[in-house]
C-alpha cells in the first residue's frame, strides 16, 4: 500500500458500470484509494483493473447493498484494514417501476432498501472514523425523479427524494465534526437503464431539455470529484442537481 499521506481511501456503492463506475475512476484520478462496491466481485473486476493499470489503487468487495447485516459484515473489514473511508459515495440504486395500485409490496420494499436504506447503513457504519479524524465526505447520489416524483416511480421517487432528506439531516448532525454531506441529482444519463430506450424515445427526452442532450455518467462523476475535494471544505446540506436543465 502507498503511503502518501495525501492519498484518502474512497469507497463507492455501485461501482461496476454507468455513473459509478464513472465515480469510481474519477475520485482514482484525484490520486484516492478507491472501495468498490457491487454484487458480486467479478462485475467490479474491470474497474478495479483499470484503476490498477492506470497506477492507482482499487480493491473490490462483494455486498448485497439491501442487506445491512452484509454492510456491516464489510464495513468492518475495511476500517479494520484501512482504518477509515475518508469519502462515501453512496450511488448503488434499481429501479422495479409500476403503477402504484399495481405495485408489489415486494417492488416497493426493493426499491426503498436498495436505494434509500444502504444510504443510511453505509452512512452509520463509516462515518464514526470521520468523526474521530475531524474530516469526511458523505456524497448521496439521488435524481431529478426525487425532486419531481414520475409516474410508474413511485417507490424509485420516494427513495430518491428520501435520500435528500437523510443528507441534509447527515449535514447538520455532523458538521461540527468537520464532516461534509451533499447530494447529487442526475437528470437523464446515458447508462445500461437509458440504453434500453430506443433512438426515438431518447430524442423525445432531450427534447424536453434546455441543453438538448441527454448527460454522460462524466457530468456527475465531475460533480462527485469536485464534492470529494478540499475545494468543497465549505459546501454541505445541499443538492446539486445535474440534468441539463430540466428543473430549474
Amino acid at each position: 500500500m502507498s503511503e502518501n499521506p495525501e492519498k484518502k481511501t474512497a469507497l463507492v456503492t455501485g461501482a461496476s458500470r454507468g455513473i459509478g463506475k464513472s465515480i469510481a475512476l474519477a475520485l482514482a484520478e484525484q490520486g484516492h484509494r478507491v472501495l468498490c462496491i457491487s454484487r458480486s466481485l467479478e462485475s467490479s473486476a474491470p474497474v478495479v483493473e483499470a484503476i490498477q493499470a492506470a497506477g492507482g489503487e482499487a480493491k473490490g468487495y462483494a455486498v448485497d447493498v439491501a442487506d445491512s447485516a452484509q454492510i456491516k459484515e464489510a464495513c468492518t473489514a475495511i476500517l479494520g484494514e484501512f482504518g477509515t473511508v475518508d469519502i462515501l459515495v453512496n450511488n448503488a440504486g434499481i429501479t422495479k417501476d409500476g403503477l402504484m395500485v399495481r405495485m408489489s409490496d415486494d417492488d416497493w420494499n426493493d426499491v426503498i432498501t436498495t436505494n434509500l436504506s444502504s444510504c443510511f447503513f453505509f452512512t452509520r457504519e463509516l462515518i464514526r472514523p470521520m468523526t474521530k479524524k475531524r474530516w469526511g465526505r458523505v456524497i448521496n447520489i439521488s435524481s431529478v425523479i426525487g425532486q419531481m416524483g414520475n409516474a410508474g416511480q413511485s417507490n424509485y421517487a420516494a427513495a430518491k427524494a428520501g435520500i435528500m432528506g437523510l443528507t441534509k439531516s447527515t449535514a447538520k448532525e455532523f458538521a461540527g465534526r468537520n464532516i461534509t454531506a451533499n447530494v447529487v441529482a442526475p437528470g437523464f444519463i446515458t447508462t445500461d437503464m437509458t440504453d434500453k430506450l430506443s433512438d426515438e424515445q431518447k430524442d423525445a427526452i432531450a427534447k424536453f431539455i434546455p441543453l438538448k442532450r441527454i448527460g454522460t455518467p462524466t457530468d456527475i462523476s465531475a460533480t462527485v470529484a469536485f464534492l470529494a475535494s478540499e475545494s468543497a471544505d465549505y459546501i454541505t446540506g445541499q443538492v446539486f442537481t445535474i440534468d441539463g436543465g430540466m428543473v430549474m
